[in-house]
């Protein structure tokens, strides 16, 4: 191993105001340049806060004797990198980490074939942490980790320590955290599964809802959501719309959308658990589920659908689906997918409102939003 001292946390401290401006600004032109050929209208950006801004963080742990650190691999060479503090990531995860690795050093039981530590963390101050291991986790590891966790709670951590090896979770309290954002002057709870997604950048989800209700506001009809995941979206955008029909086909990101339909009293929200394929067969007529029993398609009127898709974007057929609604609100975790999807969306629709987001900000990587309105020529 090559162990160099903890210098992520050296090279973040030196970057400036004017260092992220710079980036952004980067940023903007690319984008801008990736659309022009849809003749967009001005983009809007939303910034990030500079660093504490990532809510999940993933480690590696390195053992050196009884010793042992979070550390990562520096992408060109693989060089183990230690890892004290990481500026990227949340306040209480910075606040944990160092807590957390004093109280593993002398319980061996709980520090036997770790490899990997993951956290969760959130603005309400709730994290989840789970420690992951190369061997079975034997009756003793847990009397260790109640330990632990109550030494941790004890300074204050509102924590929840979890343990995962292959085929085996042990989770000593919850398996969630509970999360409030500000969304426009109103509060939002979700809960949050570990090891399920969310969104990594709090101040930017926050924005990305308020940008989202913004550009549906004064919507009539209903609303269908591919790919709800937790809720997330569907739950904020539900008050602009008289109904809302959405699909997830992860059972834990449905049952946590449940849960936080019921947390947001929300009365006009349901969650179908489906993939957006199956449910593109299901609205064309081509096949019938036993899960749309009860569920009446015909007597929702949407018109407007909101897309959160994976990086590959829409498949062909549901960008056929999608094309059907008069407005489309489409949020991208790579613009370059946007982009393609756009040579078909844009033969019908045109966008009036576009957005950056800087959800990760020091990558090279950008989120996307477009709002289309079908061509009234």
């Amino acid at each position: 191993m090559t162990q160099s001292q903890p210098a992520s946390t050296d090279t973040q401290a030196q970057r400036s105001a004017a260092d992220y401006q710079a980036q952004l600004d980067e940023k903007r032109a690319r984008l801008t340049e990736l659309f022009a050929g849809c003749n967009p209208p001005a983009l809007e950006v939303h910034a990030s806060p500079a660093e504490h801004y990532r809510m999940r963080a993933e480690f590696r742990i390195w053992h050196e004797g009884d010793d042992l650190f979070h550390c990562m691999y520096a992408p060109a060479t693989k060089e183990i990198i230690r890892v004290d503090q990481f500026p990227t990531a949340s306040l209480l995860i910075n606040a944990l980490m160092p807590k957390l690795i004093e109280g593993l050093r002398p319980h061996p039981v709980l520090r036997k074939k770790l490899f990997q530590v993951d956290y969760l963390s959130t603005q309400s101050g709730q994290i989840c942490v789970s420690l992951l291991y190369h061997r079975r986790l034997e009756a003793e590891w847990q009397p260790a980790a109640e330990l632990l966790q109550a030494e941790l709670q004890a300074q204050g951590f509102d924590l929840r320590l979890i343990g995962r090896a292959h085929k085996q979770k042990i989770c000593l309290t919850e398996e969630f955290v509970i999360e409030r954002l500000n969304v426009q002057g109103r509060e939002l709870v979700y809960k949050q599964v570990e090891n399920s997604f969310t969104q990594p950048n709090a101040a930017i989800n926050e924005q990305m809802l308020g940008w989202a209700l913004d550009v549906t506001k004064g919507s009539e009809g209903d609303l269908l959501e591919l790919y709800c995941g937790n809720g997330n979206f569907s739950i904020a955008l539900a008050q602009n719309f008289r109904k809302v029909l959405a699909t997830e086909i992860a059972k834990p990101s449905v049952d946590s959308a449940q849960y936080n339909i019921a947390a947001n009293g929300v009365d006009n929200l349901i969650i179908l658990r489906m993939s957006a394929e199956e449910f593109t067969l299901a609205m064309r007529g081509e096949r019938e589920f036993n899960r749309l029993k009860g569920v009446d398609l015909q007597s929702y009127q949407c018109n407007t659908i909101f897309v959160d898709p994976p990086r590959a974007g829409l498949d062909d057929a549901t960008v056929k689906l999608v094309q059907e609604y008069d407005n489309i609100l489409y949020i991208s975790c790579n613009p370059d997918t946007l982009q393609a999807n756009m040579a078909v969306l844009g033969e019908t629709h045109e966008i009036a409102r576009f957005a950056l987001f800087d959800q990760f900000p020091w990558t090279h990587h950008m989120e996307a939003g477009v709002y289309l309105k079908r061509k009234t020529d």
